[in-house]
């Protein structure tokens, strides 16, 4: 078998310009080659390897090998999928009150800062996501009270109409303009479409959530904000 190195190769392009295919005169050089030493036990000469023409079977070969050859050419990946950062951004600038004592009541929300995947609802104490996943649902709330004496007000969560179990917390204030800022988060599965609540009540009517205007050092304060951020993948 004759040195494979020292075979002649045809003198045009690998690729026909026109076609941006291979070309007819390598296609018949490979197929001849292919045929006399692709076994490995065919003896052939310099000869055989000419390039000569082909036969009718050989020049039906040609487009199936040239297809077989585009397709090897490497089609961009697309990217997986990413899921999308979800947040928000909310707050209320309105005095909220209680009509009476021990008596829950949905905190609504005026204003909505900057929101992606999440909105404010109908009522406006309702806050959507649009994909489902693990959320962390941060409050501040400006706690006022404008009557003397002891009372407590109670925070909890609910989701989609329901309270989360094991969830309310107590704050007592005292006495005539007693402040607190109570503020914590609460990390909820949510459904797609679902929607988040901040509830409250209070043992006295006169707790409050206050706002403020702004001061000529500073701007002014929401009686809450909540701020909403999708944690999971």
């Amino acid at each position: 078998m004759p040195n494979i190195t020292t075979i002649p190769a045809p003198r045009v392009p690998f690729i026909d310009e026109r076609t941006g295919l291979i070309s007819r005169e390598w296609f018949r050089y490979l197929n001849n080659l292919f045929r006399l030493t692709g076994s490995g036990t065919t003896d052939a000469s310099l000869a055989d390897l000419e390039i000569t023409p082909t036969n009718g079977a050989a020049d039906a070969e040609l487009p199936v090998l040239q297809a077989d050859i585009q397709g090897l050419a490497i089609a961009p990946v697309a990217p997986p999928p990413l899921n999308q950062l979800v947040y928000g951004a909310f707050h209320d600038m309105t005095r909220q009150t209680q009509s009476g004592t021990n008596v829950a009541k949905a905190i609504t929300f005026d204003t909505t800062t900057a929101a992606y995947g999440s909105y404010r609802g109908s009522p406006t104490s309702r806050i959507y996501v649009t994909e489902p996943g693990l959320y962390n649902f941060q409050f501040s709330a400006q706690v006022d009270k404008t009557a003397g004496g002891k009372a407590t007000i109670y925070f909890w969560p609910k989701v989609d109409n329901t309270d989360v179990p094991q969830s309310m917390s107590h704050f007592r204030v005292q006495g005539n303009d007693d402040e607190i800022i109570p503020a914590w988060n609460f990390v909820l599965p949510m459904k797609a479409d679902g929607y988040f609540e901040l509830m409250w009540a209070v043992s006295d009517a006169s707790v409050i959530l206050e706002t403020f205007a702004a001061t000529a050092f500073g701007p002014a304060a929401p009686s809450v904000i909540l701020t909403v951020t999708k944690v999971s993948i």
